[in-house]
C-alpha cells in the first residue's frame, strides 16, 4: 500500500492505493468510499480483493484529510468534487466504485456531476431522507438525535442515533412516544465530555442525509448504478432509503449480506460478514463485464 496526499485549493486529501497503478489485470481500480467513515473502515473489505488495485480515501475534514475551505459542514457536492480530483490523479480513466452510507450519497453526486468517472457504482445504503414517504417524520427523528447530542453529549446522541437507525418501518407516533434511550444500555458513556463536533450526531452532515439525488442525470449517465441494501436492514431507515432510491432509478435494490456495516470486521465493534459481503460485491462487479 502507498499513501498519497492530493493538494487542492480547498483540502489536502489523503488516499491509499492497495496494489499497482496501472493495474496488472487491465481492469479499472476499485475505489471504496464512505462518509463519515475514512479509509480505515475499508481495510478488511480491501483485503478480500488481493487481485485488484483498491483505492481508499479520507473525506475532507476527516481522518488524515485536512480542510482549507474554512467550513465544517459535509456537503455531497464538495465531497464529489474531491473524489473526482482523486480519480483524475490516479490517471487510469474511469474506475469501479463501492460506496457506503454517506459515501454512497457522495458517489451519487459524483456520477451526476462527473458521469464519465465511474463505470459501475455500487451505492450501499445511502441515507437519503428526501426519497422517503415519511420524509418529514424522518427529519424530525434526525433533529431529535442532534438535540440529544446537544443536550447531553456523545453517549446520549449515539444512543438516539442507534434508536433511530434501528427502528423498523416508518417513523410513527409510537416512535416519538418512546422514552429517550439509555446510553449505558448500548455500552455508551453517560458523562458529557463537552465536545459537539461529531459529524454523525451534529447537523454538520445534514446536507448528506438531506441530499436529493438527480435521477435524470443518474439515468442518463453511462455509469451502471446499483443501489445495494443489507439483508438485515431492509425495513430500517437506511434500508428504506435504499429501496426508495432504487425504485426512483427503476430498479430493485441489490441485496447484500449482513447489515449497514456488513463489510466491517470484528475490530470495528459492529462486525458484519466481510467475507460473504466481498464475495457478493465481486459477483456484482463481475456481472458488469
Amino acid at each position: 500500500m502507498t499513501t498519497q496526499i492530493l493538494r487542492t485549493p480547498e483540502a489536502d486529501l489523503a488516499y491509499d492505493v492497495h496494489g499497482p497503478l496501472p493495474t496488472v489485470d487491465g481492469r479499472p481500480p476499485l475505489v471504496m468510499i464512505g462518509q463519515p467513515m475514512d479509509a480505515g473502515g475499508f481495510r478488511v473489505l480491501a483485503s478480500h480483493f488481493p487481485d485488484r488495485t483498491v483505492v481508499t480515501y479520507d473525506p475532507r475534514g476527516l481522518g488524515r484529510s485536512t480542510r482549507k475551505d474554512g467550513r465544517v459542514d459535509h456537503a455531497p457536492e464538495h465531497q464529489a468534487a474531491d473524489v473526482h480530483a482523486v480519480i483524475e490523479a490516479l490517471g487510469t480513466g474511469p474506475v469501479e466504485m463501492f460506496a457506503s452510507s454517506g459515501g454512497a450519497v457522495t458517489a451519487l453526486a459524483l456520477v451526476a456531476a462527473y458521469p464519465d468517472d465511474v463505470t459501475t457504482l455500487v451505492a450501499h445504503e445511502p441515507p437519503l431522507i428526501p426519497v422517503l414517504p415519511d420524509a418529514v417524520a424522518a427529519e424530525r427523528a434526525r433533529a431529535a438525535v442532534r438535540q440529544a447530542y446537544q443536550d447531553k453529549g456523545w453517549g446520549a446522541g449515539m444512543a438516539a442515533f442507534i434508536a433511530m437507525t434501528s427502528w423498523r418501518g416508518e417513523f410513527s407516533d409510537d416512535y416519538f412516544a418512546q422514552p429517550a434511550p439509555d446510553p449505558a444500555e448500548f455500552g455508551m458513556p453517560t458523562e458529557d465530555d463537552g465536545s459537539r463536533e461529531d459529524p454523525l450526531l451534529s447537523d454538520r452532515s445534514w446536507a448528506v442525509s438531506g441530499y436529493r439525488p438527480d435521477i435524470d442525470a443518474l439515468n442518463s449517465a453511462p455509469t451502471r448504478v446499483l443501489i445495494a441494501v443489507g439483508e438485515e436492514t431492509l425495513d430500517t431507515f437506511t434500508g428504506r432509503t435504499s429501496e426508495a432510491a432504487a425504485e426512483l432509478l427503476g430498479q430493485q435494490a441489490t441485496v447484500f449480506p449482513s447489515h449497514h456495516g456488513g463489510f466491517l470486521g470484528g475490530e470495528s465493534g459492529y462486525a458484519g460478514k466481510p467475507e460473504a459481503f466481498a464475495r457478493r460485491l465481486r459477483e456484482v462487479l463481475d456481472d458488469a463485464r
